[in-house]
């Protein structure tokens, strides 16, 4: 059973920021990547970034590209620094590893966390 907890979201202003955090536990694949994922009021989830298990390789979307920078310092917790936020990030933000290979779609990722909102208030 493998299990994804997301912590750090909350209420901010426009160009705050905050840094959300995941823990994966369980018998899980640690060579896998993972990834941050977010879903705002009446949009489908998306891709915001990604890394690979030994960190080598990150990915964002154009949306967050020189504002939200992902991290690991091992291979169970993975971080999301977000800068600059702005309203529109507003979203539940979900943690997710993947099935295998890299990817930046949900169907490339097995497990995922139940989510921590983050609101920006303008």
């Amino acid at each position: 059973q493998v299990q994804l907890v997301e912590s750090g979201g909350g209420l901010v202003q426009a160009g705050d920021s905050l840094r959300l955090s995941c823990i994966i536990s369980g018998n899980h694949f640690t060579y896998y990547p993972v990834g941050w994922f977010r879903r705002a009021p009446g949009k489908e989830r998306e891709f915001v970034a990604a890394i690979s298990w030994n960190s080598g390789r990150v990915g964002y979307a154009d949306s967050v590209k020189g504002r939200f920078s992902i991290s690991r310092d091992n291979a169970n917790t993975v971080y999301l620094q977000m800068n600059s936020l702005k309203p529109e990030d507003t979203a539940v933000y979900y943690c997710a590893k993947s099935r295998e290979t890299w990817g930046t779609t949900v169907f490339d990722y097995m497990y995922w966390g139940q989510g921590t909102q983050v609101t920006v208030s303008s």
